[in-house]
């Protein structure tokens, strides 16, 4: 059976987070409000407004081509209009950018789970409004206007992407990277990352491409991954019977998890682009350029090479600690706080704070337990002023009131118990309430010793110090 090889292109569309739209004062973010409430004469289309373009909408774009790696910020660009007739876009036109874009070039690295790096190529990346919203209910379709105006980067992608699941791996890491500089939230279920992928198959080893077809407005990272598998294997089997690829749009229906038609792919030549004429050239001097990169941060690849390279961190240890940035932010300043060994912080980080951010649906700089909290908890630990039980606990109670570790201990009384005539007592009264588990020990099944110590620990509301009570322990039975 004749194998294929697949070949996919993305267009995403990141709604950048301005206060304001891009051509006018509405409000950018009107998630959740009620339809048609956030417009006005200049996003609606109506005749004889003019539309301004706002400058945060270059810097944040600017700011993610660098992070993209682009290899030519342009220093004068243009904005174009792209017309088509649809519904939900008033004007007949959307304002975008067409072969004078904001950058062109530039890159975004995957680590894919085998171990290699999948360079995915970026062709170019441009501004543009975005349109409204068509609403279906029953046999009616609804339009709300909001979004009209909203504005956007479109990243568009070389066609290096090979599988489904490179597809969901480049929009996590793109979502990672517009998190991380702070241009977008990219939350694809709010609509503020869409991505449109064009899809083709060729035979294994050929050059030769089939007609592509496009699946536009995913809206999740795995609506993306389920409808671009379901059309590769489409067109694989469509081919292998005989017939051909038409350059279809298709639409993903997530409630039924199908591909359905659209429309017949538009051509460039379609949307008759011409240069914008109510709008100047974007001219990126050198100092406003130069002041934009430098908002630039380090980036996550570039941190988690540094976290292996600077902590000996494990490989894993640092994928998850560069996953968000905020998080990335607080092990570092803990870190610099406890002044011990990474390898400490970065576990009570993974499996104790991350806890705390995910029950709360917070970020990690929204925690009231702060870094240096964390640093002196642990601190407490080491010196075996407190048990790990308590220091678990020192989390929660810290994140809950905002106090220092060293107050909550002192006030509530959750020193570590290390008074051996205390401990002993403890312990002789367990020992003689449960002779079977005593004979069970002397018998052979020394790891018994576990439960005891538990119940020492469970008596002492976790205070006891274990090893003391382990070796006190010891001591008695082999009496």
């Amino acid at each position: 059976m004749e194998a294929f090889e697949t070949v996919i292109g993305l267009e995403t569309h990141v709604q950048l987070n301005t206060l304001s739209k891009i051509f006018c004062a509405c409000k950018a973010d009107s998630w959740g409000d009620p339809a048609n409430s956030n417009i006005c004469p200049i996003c609606t289309g109506l005749p004889g407004v003019l539309p301004t373009l706002n400058r945060a909408v270059v810097e944040k774009a600017v700011l993610l081509a660098a992070a993209l790696q682009a290899d030519a910020i342009q220093d004068l660009s243009y904005l174009a209009r792209k017309n088509y007739f649809y519904p939900d876009l008033p004007k007949g036109y959307q304002i975008s950018q067409y072969n004078e874009p904001l950058a062109r070039g530039g890159c975004l690295e995957l680590p894919l789970p085998d171990g290699s790096v999948r360079v995915v190529g970026i062709e170019k990346l441009h501004i543009e409004e975005d349109a409204g919203k068509t609403i279906r209910q029953g046999d009616r379709r609804l339009i709300d206007f909001n979004r009209c105006g909203v504005p956007l980067a479109e990243v568009v992608t070389k066609p290096d992407l090979r599988s489904a699941d490179e597809v969901a791996q480049y929009l996590i890491r793109l979502r990672q990277i517009v998190r991380w500089i702070g241009v977008s939230e990219g939350n694809m279920e709010k609509g503020q990352m869409r991505c449109d992928a064009n899809i083709s198959i060729r035979a294994l080893g050929s050059e030769e491409l089939n007609t592509k077809t496009e699946i536009k407005n995913l809206n999740s990272i795995d609506a993306a991954r389920m409808a671009v598998q379901a059309e590769i294997e489409r067109q694989v089997e469509e081919v292998r019977e005989g017939g051909a690829i038409h350059p279809w749009t298709l639409n993903w229906d997530d409630e039924n998890n199908t591909l359905f038609k659209m429309r017949a792919k538009e051509t460039e030549a379609d949307y008759r682009y011409f240069r914008e004429p109510d709008l100047l050239p974007i001219r990126l001097v050198s100092s406003w350029r130069g002041a934009i990169l430098e908002e630039l941060p380090e980036l996550p690849l570039e941190r988690r090479a540094r976290f292996i390279e600077a902590y000996r961190l494990p490989e894993y240890d640092a994928e998850i600690l560069t996953e968000e940035r905020s998080f990335s932010d607080y092990f570092e300043d803990a870190l610099a706080e406890y002044g011990g060994e990474a390898k400490t912080v970065s576990n009570w980080l993974m499996n104790d704070v991350l806890r705390l951010i995910r029950e709360r649906d917070v970020l990690a700089a929204e925690l009231r337990l702060r870094p240096e909290h964390l640093a002196e908890i642990i601190h407490l630990l080491d010196d075996k002023k407190i048990t790990t039980n308590i220091a678990k606990e020192l989390l929660d109670k810290v994140q809950e009131s905002g106090k220092a570790p060293s107050s909550i201990v002192e006030e509530e009384g959750l020193s570590q118990v290390s008074d051996q005539a205390a401990l002993r007592k403890m312990a002789e009264q367990v020992l003689a309430d449960n002779p079977d588990q005593v004979a069970t020990y002397r018998g052979g099944k020394t790891t018994v010793i576990g439960w005891f110590v538990g119940q020492i620990m469970k008596q002492s509301k976790g205070k006891a110090n274990p090893q003391m009570v382990r070796e006190i322990l010891e001591e008695l039975l082999a009496n």
